[in-house]
């Protein structure tokens, strides 16, 4: 009797046995088949450009309606798998609530949209304007990294900066155009214009 009661008791349980038995069984060959379907390729990491454009200006206003920057250019080409912009003869101007002004053209530009830079490349000519900080300020060098949101210009090659009479060469640069202050560093160089005595 008590071998019948053990056998009746096993075979309540013997569906369940074979449920799990079953269930492992196809999670082992899931794992173990090989991948039929290639992946997808994300959309979003196409390398070809998604639209282009041709002599055009784009133009950014703060919340008052005063215009902040123009970026324009001859044309332009967006590549969304890296974010960027690249620019064919590209022209910048920007001005800040102090009514500092920067002007920035060079050949090529290549702007990223999320870390808010434009690297201008094939000989660059900068000018922040004449105001109350200091004189007509102008810089050439080959490249330089325009930071929009820092109000910086910085440059790993060397440059010419020309303020006011005097000129300045360096291997590189931080150029803060908001206080008018630049950072000079490597081979640096100076001609300092002679001052005039006053009478």
């Amino acid at each position: 009797m008590r071998l019948r009661h053990t056998l009746d008791r096993l075979t309540i349980y013997l569906p369940l046995f074979l449920f799990a038995l079953l269930a492992l069984g196809s999670w082992w060959l899931v794992r173990s088949m090989p991948d039929l379907q290639p992946p997808r390729p994300d959309k979003q990491q196409r390398q070809d450009p998604d639209y282009r454009l041709e002599k055009f200006t784009v133009k950014s206003f703060d919340t008052s309606g005063r215009m902040t920057r123009e970026v324009g250019g001859q044309s332009a080409t967006h590549f969304p798998a890296e974010q960027e912009l690249h620019i064919q003869n590209i022209r910048i101007f920007a001005e800040n609530e102090l009514g500092t002004r920067v002007q920035a053209q060079a050949p090529k530009g290549v702007s990223n949209e999320p870390m808010q830079t434009v690297i201008l490349s094939g000989g660059v000519l900068a000018v922040r304007a004449a105001d109350a900080q200091g004189p007509r300020m102008s810089l050439k060098g080959e490249s330089m990294k325009v930071l929009l949101d820092e109000e910086r210009l910085t440059s790993q090659v060397p440059v010419e900066i020309v303020r006011g009479a005097d000129v300045f060469t360096a291997q590189t640069m931080d150029f803060d155009t908001r206080q008018g202050l630049y950072t000079l560093d490597g081979r640096v160089k100076s001609v300092l214009a002679p001052t005039q005595r006053q009478p």
